[in-house]
């Protein structure tokens, strides 16, 4: 059954659109290109009309409308389009142009028997998750998301203010453990809602300072950890622990290990009498290498937790994050031979 609708805009934009509609619905049938500015236009394209409209303009309220203009100007034209008495006005957002692009090239490609080469998008391939916080300080130099990056808000269920569309309160979550987990509520919602093949964990201050071919390194190098570069402490991981926190509770991490981890516990304290750790629970991996990591590491977190309690010093209060940290390190240190881990730098911005 035919199926008409207009396009609004007559440029390179809505032509293209027009292919995509066409191609992806052969019922589709463009009754007319609209335009209501000054500029030049072509009277017809394909032999379809290109008409100039105002609210004066007699058009078939009950055909679908496409914006196919700048984002910029779809709000105007979504309110005198409404005031004409148009039922269905569909702006094409980025998404919705991607969408359509993708399922285009996909038929393209097939009436060529060609596989169509695509590295999936962000929703599906890779996704780096950055944490906020209400309680986050304006920076002084801003930072723009890649395709590969998304904000989530940490510890959205302490609050009712919204800074993300994402946040760690959804779906299976500990978000209101947030002041003592930290970034730690992050993590956990990733393992348990995240669906890309490859994940990550930024701060909004921190971010790895990675190539425009990062993804691309890791599968053709078959990487499956990025960690941040290692940190030196003297003098060593287990005692600047002690030191700079509370002792007690580094004992009973250990002592928690020895009892339920037995073969990792000689391990373990080799290791952290070494003086390199990786810090700030950031991380890029393939969800599957995350899944192993958070099946072992939360168990011993959670212990210590109910252990230690909350402490009076918001600072000290934040333990499990500080051992989480040093935890993630002895998980691929003690599993080196399994995963290929590599180190990546990390900015700090003001």
């Amino acid at each position: 059954m035919e199926q008409n609708i207009y396009i609004v805009g007559a440029h390179s934009r809505a032509q293209t659109l027009g292919v995509y509609l066409k191609k992806l619905n052969p019922h589709i049938k463009i009754a007319a290109y609209l335009y209501d500015n000054e500029e030049v236009n072509r009277k017809e394209i394909d032999g379809v009309p290109v008409l100039y409209f105002d609210e004066a303009t007699r058009l078939r309220t009950d055909y679908p409308v496409y914006l196919g203009t700048r984002g910029v100007y779809h709000g105007r034209l979504t309110e005198k389009l409404r005031r004409m008495g148009m039922k269905e006005i569909i702006p094409v957002t980025p998404k919705l142009d991607r969408e359509l692009r993708n399922r285009f090239l996909e038929l393209y490609f097939a009436e060529k028997d060609r596989e169509y080469p695509k590295l999936n998008g962000p929703e599906e391939a890779a996704c780096i998750y950055i944490a906020r916080s209400v309680f986050d300080k304006p920076l002084r130099q801003g930072y723009g998301l890649s395709a590969y990056q998304r904000e989530i808000q940490v510890g959205a269920a302490l609050t009712e203010q919204r800074i993300c569309e994402l946040a760690d309160d959804a779906g299976d979550q500990i978000s209101g453990r947030n002041r003592q987990f930290c970034e730690l509520t992050a993590i956990y919602w990733i393992w348990k809602n995240a669906r890309q093949e490859v994940v990550g964990l930024e701060h909004y201050r921190r971010h790895f300072l990675l190539g425009e071919r990062w993804l691309s390194d890791m599968k053709e190098r078959e990487i499956d950890v990025i960690l941040p570069t290692p940190l030196y402490v003297a003098p060593g991981i287990a005692q600047n622990y002690r030191e700079r926190h509370t002792a007690s509770d580094w004992e009973f991490m250990m002592d928690y290990i020895k009892k339920i981890y037995p073969d990792d516990y000689k391990e373990a304290l080799t290791f952290f009498d070494t003086n390199l750790y990786s810090p700030c629970n950031m991380f890029i991996m393939k969800k599957k290498v995350l899944d192993d990591l958070c099946a072992w590491l939360f168990p011993i977190i959670f212990i210590c937790a109910e252990h230690g309690g909350e402490r009076e010093d918001s600072y000290q209060n934040r333990y499990p994050g500080f051992l989480s940290e040093r935890l993630m390190t002895f998980f691929f240190e003690k599993n080196r031979e399994k995963y290929r881990v590599v180190y990546a730098d990390k900015n700090f911005l003001e």
